[in-house]
C-alpha cells in the first residue's frame, strides 16, 4: 500500500498551490486520507483528513481558514488546496491512511500508510 504525492514546487508569499495524493493498484475512495509535513528541525504535524463518505473533516486549527481538502473518488485522488500561503508553511508534505473509513477523533499527527512526500517551498 503507498501512495504518492505531488504538486509541490517554488510560490510566492501569498500565491496558492493544489497538491495531489494518489493510489495505483487500489480504491483509495474506500479510506480516510490525511495529508501531514514536516519541515527542517520540526516535528512532522497532521495538516488535514477526510473521510471515506460519513465521518469528521479535520484541519489543523491555525490552516483551516486558508487550505481545504477534498476527494475525487473517480480520479483515485485527495486533494489539498493551499491558498494564501506563507512562509511558515514550508515543509515536506506527505500523504497516509490508515486504512480505515474513518480519521478518528480527530486530526491525526501521523498514518501508517503512506508514501514520498513532495516539497513546498514559500518564498520571495
Amino acid at each position: 500500500v503507498q501512495l504518492q504525492a505531488s504538486g509541490g514546487g517554488l510560490v510566492q508569499p501569498g500565491g496558492s498551490l493544489r497538491l495531489s495524493c494518489s493510489a495505483s493498484g487500489w480504491r483509495l475512495g474506500y479510506y480516510a486520507v490525511g495529508w501531514f509535513r514536516q519541515a527542517p528541525g520540526k516535528e512532522r504535524e497532521g495538516v488535514a483528513c477526510i473521510p471515506a463518505t460519513d465521518g469528521n473533516t479535520y484541519y489543523k486549527d491555525s490552516l483551516k481558514d486558508r487550505f481545504a481538502i477534498s476527494r475525487d473518488n473517480p480520479k483515485n485522488t485527495v486533494y489539498l488546496q493551499m491558498n494564501s500561503l506563507k512562509p511558515e508553511d514550508t515543509a515536506v508534505y506527505y500523504c497516509a491512511t490508515n486504512l480505515l473509513t474513518k480519521c478518528g477523533r480527530s486530526l491525526p499527527v501521523s498514518m501508517p500508510y503512506g508514501g514520498n512526500g513532495t516539497q513546498v517551498t514559500v518564498s520571495s
